[in-house]
């Protein structure tokens, strides 16, 4: 059902964990007036505010000036955690392993013939000739997964946080489920585009694992987090939260996985929720 005076919430929520793109942001990548007052209200009555994203951390500009007093926040769907207050420090990496990422790319090239890949690395990203190009980062080098992947080359010490693979033809959730047979024993799998781009990240490394990792060193329980998300890559955060919603535009699996369901990004279904919360405590 969609977000009103009647949907599930915890009695007293501890943290509020959103994902950004078709989530907190607008299609435009703004955050409206009315989102930034709940998450400044929000953070008043004592919630801590964590933004759980595949964004890496330096496409975060979107949200730093809006983290008040935390400034926490998961990227790259659960491999890095960053301190936005520091410009991004880095304070905890869950990385895939190089030899790992290696094995990955090659059961790709097998079992979906035509499949491109990027590396993301905790200092930058890097893709092949045949990849769409990132043209929010101009430094990128350009040479094959195999090349960016091998130990002895430039930048080999910073930690892969995730290898995004992309195929031309295939649907979305098609790719994602030839990936998951073919090396889902390997690395964790997951989507957010609309279009058949994979995002892969170390065993059991999700936004979920993560966040549970953050929640547990600050003594938050699962039923004192609500989250919020849209797209495959929050099913396991908003199945592990104790209340969860899924905004109106949702993938419909995220759809089945949360307990309720709010407006959509462009009619501020987040905010929606927070003001409730808050008028609830």
């Amino acid at each position: 059902m969609t977000s009103t005076d009647d949907s599930p919430l915890p009695a007293r929520p501890r943290l509020i964990a959103t994902d950004l793109d078709g989530t907190l942001l607008h299609d435009d990548k703004t955050v409206s007036d009315r989102t930034i007052a709940a998450l400044a209200a929000a953070e008043r009555a004592g919630l801590e505010v964590f933004f759980v994203t595949g964004r890496p951390a330096r496409w975060m500009d979107v949200v730093r000036e809006y983290v008040h007093g935390h400034g926490l926040a998961i990227c790259a769907n659960g491999a890095a955690v960053v301190d936005l207050r520091a410009g991004g420090e880095l304070l905890r990496v869950r990385p895939l392993e190089r030899t790992t990422a290696l094995d990955v790319v090659r059961a790709l090239r097998d079992a979906a013939p035509g499949t491109t890949f990027a590396v993301e690395l905790s200092t930058g990203i890097h893709y092949e000739p045949d990849y769409p190009a990132f043209h929010l980062d101009p430094g990128a080098s350009v040479a094959a997964a195999e090349k960016l992947l091998h130990e002895d080359e430039p930048d080999s010490a910073a930690p892969v946080l995730k290898v995004l693979a992309h195929h031309a033809d295939l649907t979305p959730d098609g790719f994602l489920t030839v990936a998951r047979t073919a090396a889902g024993h390997l690395a964790s799998f997951t989507r957010s585009s609309p279009t058949a781009l994979l995002e892969i990240s170390g065993l059991g490394v999700s936004k979920a694992s993560t966040l549970a990792l953050c929640c547990a060193e600050r003594g938050i329980s699962s039923d004192e987090v609500v989250a919020f998300g849209d797209m495959p890559n929050d099913v396991e955060m908003l199945t592990w939260a104790g209340t969860s919603y899924a905004m109106g535009n949702a993938h419909p699996d995220v759809l089945a996985a949360a307990s309720g369901e709010t407006l959509t990004n462009e009619e501020d279904g987040v905010a929606v929720v927070i003001e409730q919360i808050l008028a609830r405590l």
